[in-house]
């Protein structure tokens, strides 16, 4: 029986082998394999039947070295501390790779968000916000939009923060509602991100993007943008899916009416979309369907051991995070496949968070096409130096980004020395 996965194992095997590639001895990175700090709160909330429930939520900070923390909130009936671990050293890296002035953190609550009312929501949010007070702000760490959250949660957090405070602190949060002091482009941002990710591998690779067949697991706010915006681009959508399975079509399939089926009559799921011509099909099938490009962007632990022998893909882009195992990754480079990882495949939305960031303290407002080409600037050049890493020193595309996130890290911790 093989181990049960543990997504913060998997981020230190990753570490030590980027730690290997750079030469470095073990004090020089040591630091990085703890959390900060690490907050585990019980949150009571009154249910609309007038009882109490309690839920359990996390708050972890991996490293505030080169700037305030910065993390997303989900909400998931499954999550754990291993795997809020795990997010929040991701993001340490990300912010690294992409070279913005933060650190990593993450937070969620246990829950299925879907059997809570919407006032039970806001309560449970208004709570979690209460309990983490003492460790957020705008210049200590800032939470933005995860799995089961979006824009109207992050109000809920800002609002909650701000009375507090006694006056409004829009810079508390990210990827809130942009009449609240929100980006514009900051909902399509990690979307945007992962095609302008997937654009630049595919000319590097000599691989043409029209006709490019593309394979997207989770039709969310990351993979239906980027399912969009491909399909703009020229590339063939093949298949599709969400969490209650996938469809699939050859010729490639009509992305713009399965976006506005998935939210037609207060949102559907893709077991429902019946079209001539298109196959049901089951999300581990899509992880294997024919395609040369496949980007998984729903949860973690996706690309194991068990399926990567058969996947087909000649390119994968992680939209989601953590979504391949190291067991996987061994196999994929065997079999010749470029893994894009996802500190830099998915970092679109982190980067427009710390422009969203931005404008707040400076109290301005950017105009969504300064958004997009400052995002493309910065996703390109984190491209290259990540290709030029991978190239020099003739290792995956993984072990290039965390070369490169680590070094920052590195660096940065001997400039600042340690205290007392």
């Amino acid at each position: 029986m093989s181990k049960a996965y543990n997504p913060y194992d998997n981020m230190l095997k990753v570490l030590e082998q980027a730690a290997v590639l750079l030469d470095l001895k073990e004090n020089d990175y040591e630091v990085f394999k703890y959390p900060e700090r690490e907050l585990k709160v019980a949150i009571p909330v009154e249910m609309d039947n007038g009882l109490m429930r309690v839920f359990e939520g996390y708050r972890v900070q991996h490293s505030s070295l080169r700037g305030p923390c910065k993390g997303g909130l989900r909400y998931h009936q499954k999550v754990d501390i291993d795997e809020v671990k795990a997010l929040a050293a991701w993001m340490s890296f990300k912010c690294s790779v992409v070279n913005i002035p933060y650190g990593g953190s993450k937070g969620a609550v246990k829950v299925n968000p879907k059997e809570l009312s919407k006032t039970e929501l806001k309560n449970l949010t208004r709570r979690y916000t209460a309990m983490i007070l003492p460790l957020i702000g705008p210049e200590r760490d800032i939470p933005a939009p995860d799995v089961n959250t979006d824009a109207e949660v992050m109000g809920w957090i800002m609002d909650t923060y701000s009375m507090f405070k006694g006056y409004p602190v829009p810079g508390v949060v990210t990827g809130k509602p942009v009449e609240i002091g929100g980006s514009l482009g900051r909902k399509e941002a990690t979307g945007r991100g992962v095609m302008l990710i997937t654009r630049e591998t595919l000319h590097r690779l000599g691989i043409p993007l029209i006709g490019t067949k593309v394979a997207i697991q989770g039709m969310g706010n990351v993979g239906g943008v980027a399912a969009k915006l491909l399909h703009n681009e020229g590339c063939l959508i093949v298949a599709v899916s969400d969490v209650s399975g996938g469809v699939y079509c050859n010729t490639g399939l009509n992305v713009d009416e399965i976006l506005s089926f998935l939210t037609s009559n207060g949102g559907q799921v893709l077991q429902d979309y019946n079209v001539p011509g298109v196959t049901k099909i089951t999300n581990d099938q899509l992880l294997t369907i024919e395609c040369d490009v496949l980007i998984p962007a729903a949860l973690e632990n996706q690309i194991t051991e068990l399926n990567a022998p058969d996947i087909k893909a000649t390119v994968i882009v992680e939209g989601s995070n953590g979504p391949t195992s190291v067991e996987a990754d061994i196999i994929l480079e065997k079999k010749n496949k470029t893994v894009v990882p996802d500190i830099l495949a998915n970092a679109g939305g982190v980067v427009v968070s710390y422009f969203e960031w931005v404008q707040n303290i400076q109290s301005l407002m950017w105009d969504e096409e300064a958004v997009n080409r400052a995002l493309e600037k910065i996703m390109i050049r984190s491209f290259n130096e990540v290709w030029d890493k991978k190239k020099d020193n003739n290792t995956t595309m993984r072990m290039g980004a965390y070369m490169v996130a680590v070094n920052r890290l590195v660096q940065a911790k001997k400039i600042r020395g340690i205290f007392p």
